[in-house]
């Protein structure tokens, strides 16, 4: 006996010339009914781009309005401290292990020392610099540690910024030029999700800049063996990148005294409204996964003296997100001074992205006014003197060994799953992860309900609807979001009837009739499929890089905003459209798969999944969460569903041998199945 119930009956057409006419009909109709679907999608895909810049300008709007006394800030400075450390992928901090520092190489100059040098912030991290000093060599003199950004060359970036460097040893001051990762002599990479496709970095959520400012801070370390330097008299300064980095390492570490960052300042609503994803490099952001914007890093700063030199004409760096950051930022200054503060300064200029003499005479003053006391006007010009590049090198032998080419996938530490010995480990080791993924990975989940507004949509299903009651509808996942669902319910009213929920992926929506595989089921059950958010239209890959680098901007993946799409198409089915199936199913193929899984953890309801293909891990080209990886796996996430189902499609990788170990240990091993096909899975 078949465990299937009987299929629907099928009413032909009375003769063939009515069937040709019809099947004609519905084809035109068809046609009609596929252009205005593909219309209504690509607004769904613009008013869900749209939200992700209206999330942006709606952060920078808000961003230190809850700090109105000094009391505010100074009970809030720590944790918010603490928050960037780990948007940089700096907390929990790297061990401070022996930074083998050597000096490999002296050049004498008129007037100045330059020592190449070479340290490793972490065991085989390896940093490249040059360290200036006056002739003769001072005591207790301050420094400046500059910071170079992307200046591409085999001897490192150091040698491009010598007209930078140079005017500040010929004025008394010590000086370390420290070069990038990325244009480091023992290169690393930079452009991870810029134009690599290393979407992992954002499940690891690993950023340069985390690397970046490790070094510098090690640096600074460095910094304070040499009985030269001044340990409190400590300025930080750099441009572009190098001006992204000295925000950043001003903002955690108050060994720096004075801070003069150039060409880098900006608000996350400034750059989604500009759209600037695809202009700027990895190192310039932090993942944004406590959803504050730049401002906060300037407050950080404070009361420590800071300029701010920009371009008015810098189109990566524009003015209304410079000027936003100096307007919102001196606020706490002057909470701090208790009145309008000095220590803060803007100032910018009719150029593009560029220093010019305007701008490193003034970055030089400041650190002469608040290092030496002095604020004397300092002359617009700059040094001629340029060595060759050959003889700043600081590696005589290349470390073939070197962390720097695979920093990426250890800064962070991601985790390494480990079986639970026991039922009380994993239950304590459970409510880890559900914290982790609550405040670190969906964290930005709504916490306020909102009506589904729903409207039908003129689908007309073409011959899905032969095999049941086909409805179309969209309805509202976010204020401004609209998904849309297909929804072929059982012939007759049976709210109780199963519910399958089944997931659409990029690339599914190819036609407007593709139910094969769901064809077993129609009429049988309600099935609803859902086409999330940046599904439903053929993405150009520039244009979805730049979508979830900006996402992350707001805290956010593309895939974690599928995930919401899907628990609240769980709600509408239950709240909306008021069915009470018995029991309810997730569906989704390769990546989405991968996806159901967080939904069903997250909406409780969903007594099983169906897994077609899933990724088995986060890394590589699996879908991207923010900071997924720094707490969980996929394995370990389908074990936090027992004992509900989990039912597999062909044969589960070896990963999902710890899901198995899980669900033994909760008493539920005979709740993960095995079928061969969609169909089998469900009536199973």
């Amino acid at each position: 006996m078949s465990a299937f119930p009987p299929p629907l009956a099928h009413i032909p057409y009375s003769t063939p010339r009515r069937r040709a006419f019809v099947g004609a009909l519905a084809f035109l109709i068809s046609l009609q009914i596929a252009a205005a679907a593909a219309e209504d999608a690509r607004g769904r895909h613009a008013a869900a781009t749209n939200q992700i810049q209206r999330l942006a300008a709606e952060m920078t709007a808000r961003c230190l309005t809850d700090v109105r006394t000094r009391e505010d800030w100074e009970r809030s400075a720590a944790d918010r401290r603490r928050e960037l450390l780990y948007m940089l992928g700096l907390d929990p901090m790297p061990p401070r292990t022996p930074l083998h520092a050597r000096v490999t190489g002296v050049t004498k100059q008129a007037g100045f020392t330059i020592e190449a040098v070479r340290f490793e912030s972490s065991p085989d991290l390896h940093v490249t610099g040059n360290f200036y000093v006056p002739n003769p060599a001072p005591h207790q003199a301050p420094a400046i540690l500059y910071l170079c950004g992307h200046s591409p060359g085999p001897q490192g970036a150091k040698a491009q910024y010598q007209n930078r460097i140079q005017w500040y040893v010929e004025h008394g001051y010590c000086l370390l030029a420290l070069d990038t990762l990325e244009f480091g002599e023992v290169p690393g990479m930079h452009h991870g999700t810029h134009n690599l496709n290393q979407w992992h970095w954002l499940s690891l959520g690993y950023t340069p800049a985390g690397t970046e400012v490790w070094n510098a801070i090690r640096a600074l370390d460095w910094l304070e063996t040499r009985h030269e330097v001044d340990a409190k008299r400590i300025g930080l300064t750099g441009i572009s990148g190098g001006g992204a980095m000295t925000w950043y390492v001003a903002a955690v570490d108050e060994r720096v005294a004075v801070a003069a960052p150039s060409c880098s300042t900006f608000t996350f609503g400034s750059q989604a409204a500009h759209w600037l994803a695809n202009g700027q490099c990895d190192c310039i952001y932090y993942h944004n996964a406590f959803r504050w914007d730049f401002p906060t890093v300037a407050a950080l700063i404070a009361p420590r003296p800071l300029i701010i030199t920009s371009g008015q004409r810098d189109t990566i760096f524009p003015p209304d997100g410079y000027h936003e950051v100096y307007q919102r930022g001196k606020r706490v200054f002057d909470l701090l001074e208790g009145g309008p503060s000095e220590r803060i300064r803007e100032v910018d200029a009719d150029v593009g992205h560029s220093d010019p003499p305007l701008f490193l005479a003034e970055s030089r003053r400041w650190m002469n006014r608040w290092l030496k006391g002095d604020s004397s006007p300092v002359a617009e010009d700059a040094p001629l003197l340029k060595l060759a590049p050959e003889k700043l090198v600081a590696i005589d032998r290349f470390p073939s060994n070197a962390m720097n080419f695979s920093i990426q996938d250890q800064l962070t530490r991601p985790v390494h799953l480990q079986r639970p010995a026991t039922s009380a480990a994993w239950t304590r080791r459970k409510e880890s992860v559900r914290a982790h993924l609550e405040k670190h990975v969906f964290g930005w989940f709504p916490r306020e309900p909102i009506p589904f507004e729903t409207e039908p949509s003129s689908g007309s299903g073409g011959w899905g609807s032969l095999y049941g009651r086909y409805k179309e509808f969209t309805f509202a996942s976010e204020p401004g979001v609209r998904v849309r669902v297909q929804w072929i319910a059982p012939p007759a009213p049976a709210e109780k009837a199963p519910l399958l929920v089944t997931v659409k992926g990029p690339g599914d929506n190819l036609y407007n009739s593709d139910f094969d595989e769901l064809l077993p089921l129609l009429g049988r059950c309600h099935v609803i499929i859902l086409s999330p958010r940046f599904t439903e239209t053929d993405i150009p890959s520039k244009e979805r890089t730049d979508i979830q680098r900006t996402s992350v901007w707001v805290g956010r993946t593309i895939e974690a905003m599928q995930v919401w799409d899907m628990m609240r198409t769980v709600e509408w089915s239950l709240k909306d459209r008021q069915l009470r199936p018995e029991r309810i199913a997730l569906y989704g193929r390769g990546a989405m798969s991968t996806l159901t899984l967080y939904a069903a953890l997250f909406a409780p309801k969903v007594t099983e999944v169906i897994l077609n293909r899933p990724s088995a891990t986060h890394w590589n080209e699996a879908p991207a969460l923010l900071n997924v990886l720094r707490g969980t796996d996929v394995a370990e996430v389908a074990g936090l569903l027992a004992p509900r189902g989990i039912k597999f499609v062909g044969a589960p990788g070896p990963e999902f041998e710890l899901t198995q170990s899980i669900y033994r240990l909760e008493k539920a091993s005979d709740q993960i199945q095995q079928a061969r096909s969609l169909p089998g899975a469900f009536f199973r």
